[in-house]
């Protein structure tokens, strides 16, 4: 049998892309979005689902393994972007972001692990980012819950892999996707003691996303790992210096790397 898999946040971006590239593999997809009833022409089914919402997942779970009677692969992908000096960034809106990206992961962790430890098999990838792996001037929020993320599946990693379940992260860097569209981000204020440091970097973080890779390219980097039968802990997938961004914070010292940053972004 074909295996099943199951895609949070694959209305768009680089869920879409991946749930379409595995679709045309073969693969039985599934994909989630919180309005399933407003994409069109969608080659995979969508369910509904709203990460933030513990009943909403196990109903979408629920609905998979029923439909399949098993469940191979779940790609932890639903997740938003945030922006802004940490001063100016509601806290409600801080909470919201973890609520998307950390909580929201753990709870489809904890509603699929009971029907993988039944198969005593199962795959699950995190979409982290390269941004977790270090802490980004006004993106700070953004990078800890990505970070949180990727320590978390470091652990469930050891936790689960006795029942032949594996977990990876595969963190990448910047694509053109519609994210920035879906991103909180602090308004700049005028006369704010931020306006003028942060109006530069909203620009240049924007341009980034603009600029940046296909996200094919993420596509074929899960369909890599589905088939490795022992996939490694990490995956990194964007642009060179991206990616060597981190090799350098492993061999930097601190301040020597935070200069750098600093001098990256202009502050």
């Amino acid at each position: 049998m074909n295996k099943v898999v199951l895609i949070t946040g694959a209305s768009s971006g680089i869920g879409k892309s991946i749930g379409e590239f595995l679709h045309h593999k073969g693969f039985v997809v599934y994909g989630t979005s919180r309005n399933p009833e407003h994409v069109l022409n969608s080659v995979f089914p969508l369910i509904s689902l709203d990460v933030r919402n513990e009943d909403s997942i196990r109903l979408a779970v629920d609905k998979v393994i029923a439909a399949s009677g098993k469940l191979d692969v779940v790609i932890n992908n639903a997740g938003v972007g945030i922006t802004g000096p940490l001063e100016e960034i509601p806290m409600v809106e801080i909470k919201n972001n973890f609520e998307t990206n950390f909580f929201g992961p753990i709870g489809v962790m904890k509603a699929v692990l009971p029907q993988m430890r039944l198969q005593q098999s199962g795959l699950i990838i995190n979409i982290t980012s390269i941004a977790g792996y270090m802490g980004l001037p006004y993106r700070s929020i953004y990078s800890a819950s990505k970070g949180a993320l990727e320590l978390i599946t470091e652990a469930l990693r050891m936790e689960v892999k006795s029942f032949g379940i594996q977990i990876t992260n595969i963190a990448p860097g910047d694509f053109a996707t519609n994210i920035a569209a879906g991103r909180f981000h602090v308004p700049v204020v005028k006369g704010s003691a931020y306006e003028i440091p942060y109006g530069n970097n909203l620009k240049t973080i924007d341009d980034h996303v603009d600029n940046g890779g296909n996200p094919n390219e993420m596509a074929e980097a899960v369909y890599g790992i589905i088939q490795n039968l022992n996939p490694k802990i990490h995956y990194k997938v964007g642009a060179f210096m991206q990616k060597f961004s981190i090799v350098l914070k492993r061999i930097l010292p601190d301040r020597v790397y935070e200069k750098m940053l600093m001098n990256h972004y202009k502050l």
